[in-house]
């Protein structure tokens, strides 16, 4: 594999609230992205943790991740402890209040991509000549899509398209999404936050890394592309080649 990680904090934002870690050990292929949200430091203090204690989890997991059971429990348990612990320092700590964070993690086995996801940071597929979104938004607009009550052009420009339905640490019980798909050579993944997919459309997207031979290119480029278009959020992402 090939890895690209990059984040910038944008053209708008005072702080970076993004969070990622990408692996760079064959034997332990672990991709996470956070996006945090909250006041003060809430934000980024939501998805460090989270990034760290998904992380450990994982680690100390390590050896028994060689089935595919093994892996979603992994996937559930990880999330859930990230989500009991940012839980409790916001309850703790009134600075924090309200604190939390998206998570978007793949891992990867043999030809296999397990993925656990909470909020509206995403994960694409793309390959030769398409591109998908392995993920669903936890947002309001993404429920308004699916009600036909807004198109997706609409859902676009909507005032309240940040609005997340789902996010760790803000509640004490959550509901985690386990995705599992599978990858040939040649594709690639793409992990990212809301500062790029709001600013740089899905075909846009697939356009730019399609364009570039190098995945350095393309993740440069998508992050160029993102603060052309306004910057307006941080900007986030990774992008896995097979």
């Amino acid at each position: 594999m090939n890895i690209i990680a990059l984040t910038d904090i944008g053209l708008v934002r005072a702080k970076n609230q993004d969070s990622f870690f990408s692996s760079n050990e064959y034997d332990f292929p672990l991709f996470i992205m956070a996006d945090g949200m909250g006041g003060h430091n809430g934000g980024e203090i939501a998805s460090s943790d989270a990034i760290n204690i998904i992380k450990e989890i994982f680690l100390n997991n390590k050896e028994k991740l060689t089935n595919k059971k093994n892996i979603r429990n992994t996937i559930y348990n990880a999330i859930e402890k990230a989500n009991s612990v940012i839980y409790k320092k916001s309850l703790e700590l009134p600075e924090y209040n309200g604190m939390g964070t998206t998570i978007s993690l793949c891992y990867i086995f043999k030809n296999h991509i397990f993925i656990g996801h909470v909020g509206d940071s995403r994960i694409y597929k793309i390959g030769n000549d398409s591109i998908i979104q392995l993920t669903e938004d936890h947002s309001l607009v993404n429920e308004l899509i699916k009600k036909n009550e807004i198109t997706k052009e609409e859902a676009k420009n909507h005032p309240q398209k940040n609005m997340i339905t789902r996010a760790v640490g803000t509640s004490f019980d959550i509901e985690i999404d386990i995705i599992e798909s599978n990858y040939k050579k040649e594709d690639k993944l793409l992990l990212c936050t809301d500062g790029l997919f709001n600013m740089v459309y899905e075909d846009q997207i697939f356009e730019i890394i399609k364009d570039n031979i190098s995945i350095i290119d393309a993740g440069e480029k998508l992050i160029e592309r993102a603060k052309k278009n306004g910057g307006l959020d941080n900007i986030s992402l990774i992008i896995i080649e097979f």
